[in-house]
């Protein structure tokens, strides 16, 4: 059993060879949760800086993305299927959960295979699934649309706003806005990418990399492995999560995402448009791609004051956002990295960032 000790242990063993500066940046969400739960920060020294990353798919939602739903949904008066947190995420003019006020139909499922039921019960309505998620999320929603496709629904399309993790880590990496000398490997990506999946990475940029767990081991662990390849320089491209990550992932998992996406450019919410970042519609399944069969012209703009762009490259902290904790909370979010149960404004509101800094 894993005890209170084990910790405080392995903590002391990483403060003591952190003996000069190291910044280490996670690319999950959970991860940036779990760190601030577990009061992670607040035991190693002032020479170990966390930052956290674009790892939350909810908060690199594009504005041009939310602006164009609910513009599909006003001018085609479409239902809208989507997660429980992109229903709050703002736009231009509002949010899926405005335009749920406004009279239009939204509903928010825990499993997009939900959404063939709601179009099957109501065969004269026309939805669209909003497909949000990195590569963890991708294989069910294919599998969803798999589903579809075979049972011949004609009133349910798709909107993919799906994207993949690997470039956005690179596109942090080459801007070179802060510096990164260790990365936290995403455990749930690695989960269908494998270790393997990231070797393009670690072979472009030569710096530690550790994927783990979501325990308070499982994360001090990788951030050993990190500290002592930064100080040693030496370093590698490790598992320290072999209990849920194989070298190759989840080939079953990468077929099926594959069967039904091909890789296309996205637009990231703080990062822009990055090239073979996201998933579009193959071919054979274009006749229900929401963005062909729905076109509408948008002018998204930025939310004034909100910084969730800059707290998404790691460039500055929640706290350093003129609106966090004031204008923009849990209960009255303005920007996505606040909506999200995995966003980073979100971890510093409800465990204190504060105490951290």
């Amino acid at each position: 059993m894993k005890t209170k000790t084990d910790v405080e242990k392995l903590a002391k063993k990483i403060n003591e060879i952190a003996t000069e500066p190291v910044s280490l940046m996670e690319f999950c969400g959970t991860h940036t949760h779990e760190i601030f739960r577990y009061g992670i920060r607040g035991l190693l020294n002032k020479n170990i800086k966390l930052l956290s990353g674009p790892g939350c798919p909810v908060c690199v939602s594009h504005e041009e993305d939310i602006d164009r739903i609910i513009m599909m949904a006003k001018k085609y008066n479409l239902g809208v299927i989507t997660f429980g947190d992109m229903v709050n995420v703002p736009g231009t003019d509002g949010s899926l959960n405005d335009l749920r006020s406004w009279g239009y139909e939204v509903h928010v499922v825990y499993s997009p295979i939900k959404s063939i039921d709601i179009a099957e019960k109501n065969p004269d309505k026309k939805y669209v699934l909003l497909g949000v998620g990195f590569e963890t999320t991708v294989p069910t929603l294919a599998y969803t649309i798999k589903k579809a496709k075979e049972k011949g629904l004609k009133n349910l399309y798709y909107y993919s706003i799906n994207k993949l993790t690997p470039p956005a880590m690179k596109a942090i990496l080459d801007m070179g806005e802060v510096k990164i000398n260790g990365i936290i490997g995403p455990g749930h990506v690695s989960t269908i990418i494998g270790r393997k999946g990231w070797m393009p990475i670690f072979k472009e940029y030569n710096i530690p990399f550790v994927i783990t767990g979501f325990e308070p081991l499982d994360i001090l662990y990788g951030i050993y492995l990190l500290v002592k390849g930064v100080i040693e320089k030496k370093p590698e491209l490790l598992n320290a999560y072999p209990r849920s990550v194989e070298e190759e992932g989840n080939k079953v998992a990468q077929e099926i995402m594959y069967e039904v996406f091909e890789v296309d450019d996205a637009l990231w919410r703080g990062l822009g448009l990055l090239k073979k970042s996201g998933l579009s519609l193959k071919e054979e399944y274009r006749d229900i791609d929401a963005k062909i069969k729905f076109p509408v012209e948008v002018n998204p703009k930025p939310i004034p004051g909100c910084r969730c762009g800059e707290v998404l490259r790691g460039v500055i902290t929640p706290l350093e956002c003129p609106l966090f904790g004031t204008a923009c909370t849990p209960e009255h979010p303005v920007g996505p990295c606040m909506v999200s149960s995995e966003g980073a404004c979100s971890a510093y509101y409800l465990y204190g960032g504060d105490e951290y800094e």
